[in-house]
């Protein structure tokens, strides 16, 4: 049986601890400075390069912003080039089991393309924190599908029920939460500036 945040091996998780260990080194940075970037214990950077653990929301969000790449880019520069079509059952989907969260990337980024499309998913009661955007003011777009989120940007709660549509630019922290009771479902529209 496997402890919390322990990694089931899957060819996704091998691979993306492969690339985080590229980025630091392409960077020059040692563990110890990448933690200082980043935020994130130098033990447990080396767990997660070394594909012993998989990485929670905030702690990919913080090495995101760390090497200056949304999620969605970087967990698609762990796949291979991505076609046009994107079928439902080749979209890549992350989940983060310890905060309820899951991430299927609908509309993955792609050379020359500024925006992607993300669908979440929250469980009642979950709640994802990001610091700060991982690149200056990216445009967001979300849209709830199903449930209600509420969602923090800079210092302001929004809640956003089925239907619904908040837009932003991100500049700062943003938080989502899942008041309940079921779990909520939205899609989220991400342009680069």
């Amino acid at each position: 049986m496997r402890e919390p945040g322990e990694v089931e091996p899957t060819s996704v998780d091998a691979r993306l601890a492969a690339r985080l260990g590229e980025l630091r080194t392409e960077r020059g940075w040692s563990l110890d400075e990448l933690s200082r970037h980043s935020g994130v214990s130098r033990s447990t950077l080396s767990r997660l390069e070394r594909g012993e653990l998989s990485p929670t929301a905030a702690q990919l969000g913080r090495l995101c912003t760390a090497y200056e790449r949304t999620m969605s880019r970087l967990l698609t520069e762990v796949e291979a080039e991505p076609p046009q079509l994107v079928r439902a059952e080749r979209q890549p989907v992350w989940r983060d089991e310890a905060s309820g969260f899951v991430r299927r990337s609908v509309s993955p980024p792609h050379s020359g393309l500024r925006a992607e499309i993300v669908e979440g998913t929250l469980d009642a009661g979950a709640g994802i924190a990001y610091e700060q955007p991982p690149v200056p003011g990216p445009e967001q777009h979300i849209w709830v599908l199903e449930g209600t989120v509420e969602i923090t940007v800079e210092k302001t709660v929004h809640t956003v029920r089925e239907g619904d549509c908040l837009r932003f630019r991100l500049r700062g922290p943003s938080h989502f939460h899942c008041p309940g009771p079921g779990p909520v479902r939205y899609a989220v529209v991400i342009v680069l500036p």
